[in-house]
């Protein structure tokens, strides 16, 4: 016999059918014994009277036992309708009950909210902590905007392209992931900070609408809710102006919304568009949060911030750096003020803010060398440093490139808020903890010495001392 998910079971009613899926709960009552199965369409009562063949079975049932349940499907009680579960208009009545696997007793209960079980552990054992209702509920969400992300996009005839996680270091502002060259001795690959610059030269390609669900690296000191790897909606068009990108990620914010979370409201449409400027004087932030009631977790103030400074002044390098990355183009209104006021040039760039949570940032670029050219003079790259971190561009800029733009939407932020959680692990499958490590993984871990010998690396006494310590207290167990 075929298995079925449990939901599908409301249409079988006088049915002999087969369920699968993990025993939720177990009752007891009198000589009959309920069991809550669990399945990803979600959950059916399983009823085993004394006579039933699957009796001596069922008794030696525990919570979270993987079984096969064959038995007939039968209307319940009007006054045992639950209207809390997708099957709650039926029962399963079983005949035959068979034990796939058994399983040790978890270490917190999953049949309840984990949000207060120690996140170390729930992180140890996250593959339990997905079972629970709210986990399953927020993965599936986030599954859901990404299926609605891609066919939107399809639609406007954006291309899905896949750019490098092997590439070279060109800092942008965060201190890289590097990998080293096992080919090339003493170089070294780093992991994409963004993929910026290839979706640039995608657009040089003449792409011309380009996208991407895009991993990003990032090796910050973890402080505040950030993770060291993220996900993004990595959105590239060329021949397009800023009101273009903002009219579009409007678009599709408000129909995912509706699509995916009805039950939310917009505040605004079209989203308010308010420059950095006036946020900062009137709000005394660039995340303000325009809820008119910041207790309705169903109101949804989407707000623009635009023309930002295109530089800020870094007190610790005592220069001017970039307020968002060194490819963002210049207001044309400012461009005399680079040789004069650069610290006053207004730049291309916006930023996308949800409830005082900035959810996207995008600009439109630079696609003219001499004035990227002009850009990385100002911020203090030598020209032979120039040439060696970014000359691949600028020989690109060369080749006719088009006016180009986009936007940079992270996934993480924008789950957590539809699902009402309040930090970004509660919306990620396998997040990393605080400072940065994977209880589960067992992540960072060291590697043995032939494997760093492999790669050319050598470790300074002080870190080698640290990892063998680390190694001692390292199990999988």
């Amino acid at each position: 016999m075929k298995r079925i998910l449990s939901a599908e079971t409301i249409a079988l009613v006088g049915k002999e059918v087969l369920v699968s899926g993990w025993v939720h709960a177990r009752r007891d009552h009198g000589k009959i014994i309920f069991l809550d199965l669990r399945d990803r369409s979600g959950l059916l009562q399983v009823v085993i009277g004394p006579d039933s063949g699957a009796y001596k079975s069922a008794n030696e049932l525990r919570p979270e036992w993987v079984v096969s349940v064959t038995g007939t499907v039968q209307k319940r009680p009007e006054n045992m309708i639950n209207t809390n579960i997708v099957s709650g208009t039926v029962e399963l009545a079983a005949s035959k009950i068979e034990v796939l696997n058994e399983a040790k007793t978890p270490p917190f209960e999953i049949d309840k909210d984990t949000s207060r079980v120690d996140e170390d552990l729930r992180l140890e054992y996250r593959y339990l902590d997905l079972r629970s209702d709210r986990m399953n509920k927020n993965i599936t969400l986030r599954h859901e905007i990404v299926k609605f992300i891609r066919e939107y996009l399809y639609e406007k005839e954006f291309r899905e392209i896949e750019t490098p996680y092997l590439t070279k270091s060109t800092p942008e502002g965060a201190r890289e992931y590097i990998v080293p060259s096992r080919l090339y001795p003493g170089q070294f690959y780093v992991l994409p900070q963004s993929p910026q610059q290839f979706k640039q030269l995608l657009m040089i390609a003449g792409i011309e609408r380009y996208f991407q669900i895009a991993r990003c690296f990032r090796d910050e000191d973890q402080r505040g809710d950030r993770q060291p790897e993220f996900t993004q909606l990595d959105l590239e068009m060329s021949f397009v102006e800023q009101e273009d990108i903002l009219s579009l990620t409007e678009d599709l914010m408000i129909k995912m919304v509706k699509k995916i979370t009805p039950e939310k409201k917009v505040t605004a449409k079209p989203f308010p568009r308010i420059t950095y400027r006036e946020a900062m004087e009137k709000y005394k932030t660039d995340k303000p949060d325009l809820r008119k009631n910041k207790k309705d977790k169903n109101e949804l103030a989407f707000t623009w911030i635009i023309d930002a400074p295109l530089f800020k002044y870094s007190p610790s390098e005592k220069k001017l750096v970039s307020s968002h990355h060194p490819f963002t183009m210049p207001r044309v209104e400012d461009l005399d003020k680079l040789d004069t006021k650069p610290e006053e040039v207004r730049a291309y760039s916006y930023d996308l803010v949800l409830n005082g949570f900035e959810i996207a940032g995008g600009s439109i670029r630079i696609h003219k060398r001499d004035i990227q050219d002009k850009i990385f003079t100002l911020l203090g790259v030598p020209p032979e440093e120039k040439k060696r971190r970014f000359g691949h561009m600028l020989r690109a800029f060369e080749y006719g490139a088009p006016p180009h733009g986009g936007i940079a939407p992270g996934l993480d932020r924008i789950v957590t808020i539809l699902c009402e959680e309040e930090v970004i692990r509660e919306a990620m499958a396998f997040p990393k903890t605080g400072d940065a490590r994977d209880p589960l993984m067992g992540a960072p871990s060291t590697v043995s010495e032939q494997q760093l010998k492999d790669v050319h690396i050598q470790l300074a006494p002080e870190a080698k001392g640290k990892a063998i310590k680390s190694a001692d207290t390292q199990t999988n167990e």
